[in-house]
């Protein structure tokens, strides 16, 4: 049998036995044994949805996800898994922007289940072996560090760049990291809470500020020159308005950040008259393997983000911690073995 973790409604987070799914052509069946709680998870179950997406039948969530094959040609073999299923035939596939595909099947979203259950089926195509010296818990931050790795190529991080991160949750901190290995020669990162800022500093920022920081304060970090790129990360129009404020004019804002209503606003005047460029995350393309790379090389630490770690049984403490912003990221591990 199969102990799952369905969400049924905001909040409303339940344990049932189901059958073990079966592999079909081309999938693998998989044993799971990390799941990391992203920021997505937590607005689907603190607010039943996510924007215009809300929960239609009960779900079983989860996307960082990690696990070991059991049976054919990967059986035993530890796997990080890959939750975007793109179609790889529509125009934007083709196009290279499977992450816009207009088929995709994501984990945990519409109709497909998630990491959040003991056994689960994908396709062995989207799952990627771990090196030997990787944990599954490093597997499932995999997904979260493809976020990091695919809102950098957003930004065009100049080498020698001044980046700015407002909001350090886990993909704040990896942006951190990865700002650094793409040639950012300064970083500021600001957050509302104590814990994040220290985490922050750990991770290399040179500048850690309150997400309060007045626009003199974001000013100082350059001198007055201007970030050249500004991550918001946070979710929130005041993120949102201090990217605007320390980007310098011809800049670009990487938007990655999810609010909890459909809309986001700006300020328009300072940004037009900045010439700013906006580019918004849309999960990830295809950098599985550049973040295992990342991870291999030591160029991007993801081990050091979880802080607590669940059973699967203990799923919905999991999720209130998680909610709570305590500690950097949540695991849940689904596998009793």
């Amino acid at each position: 049998m199969n102990l799952t973790a369905r969400l049924h409604a905001a909040g409303d987070v339940r344990l049932a036995e189901e059958p073990t799914p079966e592999p079909g052509p081309g999938e693998s069946l998989v044993e799971v044994t990390a799941v990391g709680l992203c920021g997505s998870d937590l607005h689907w179950y603190a607010e039943g949805g996510i924007g215009d997406a809300r929960i239609a039948h009960p779900i079983v969530g989860g996307h960082e996800m990690a696990g070991v094959v059991r049976g054919g040609a990967l059986d035993g073999v530890r796997v990080a898994i890959d939750p975007a299923i793109p179609c790889h035939r529509c125009d934007l596939c083709r196009a290279g922007h499977p992450n816009l595909c207009r088929d995709i099947v994501f984990a945990g979203h519409g109709l497909r289940d998630g990491g959040l259950q003991r056994w689960l089926v994908w396709p062995t195509d989207r799952l990627y072996p771990l090196p030997e010296d990787l944990t599954e818990a490093d597997g499932a931050m995999l997904e979260p560090l493809g976020v990091a790795v695919h809102a950098v190529d957003l930004g065009h991080v100049p080498l020698g760049a001044d980046v700015a991160i407002l909001g350090c949750g886990p993909i704040g901190l990896l942006l951190i990291q990865v700002a650094r290995a793409a040639g950012a020669a300064r970083v500021l990162a600001t957050d509302p809470l104590p814990h994040r800022r220290a985490a922050a500093r750990a991770y290399g920022a040179d500048t850690v500020l309150d997400a309060t920081a007045s626009a003199d304060e974001l000013a100082a970090f350059t001198g007055g020159r201007g970030a050249d790129v500004a991550f918001e990360i946070a979710g929130t129009d005041a993120a949102i308005e201090a990217a605007v404020t320390v980007v310098r004019p011809g800049g670009r804002v990487v938007l990655g950040g999810i609010p909890s209503t459909d809309t986001s606003s700006f300020p328009a005047a300072a940004a037009r008259r900045k010439g700013l460029t906006f580019a918004m995350v849309r999960r990830m393309k295809e950098v599985y393997p550049r973040a295992l790379a990342l991870v291999a090389a030591g160029r991007a630490d993801v081990r050091n983000l979880v802080s607590h770690r669940y059973p699967l049984t203990s799923v919905a403490e999991a999720f209130v911690v998680a909610n709570a912003r305590r500690g950097l990221k949540v695991v849940v591990e689904p596998s009793d073995r």
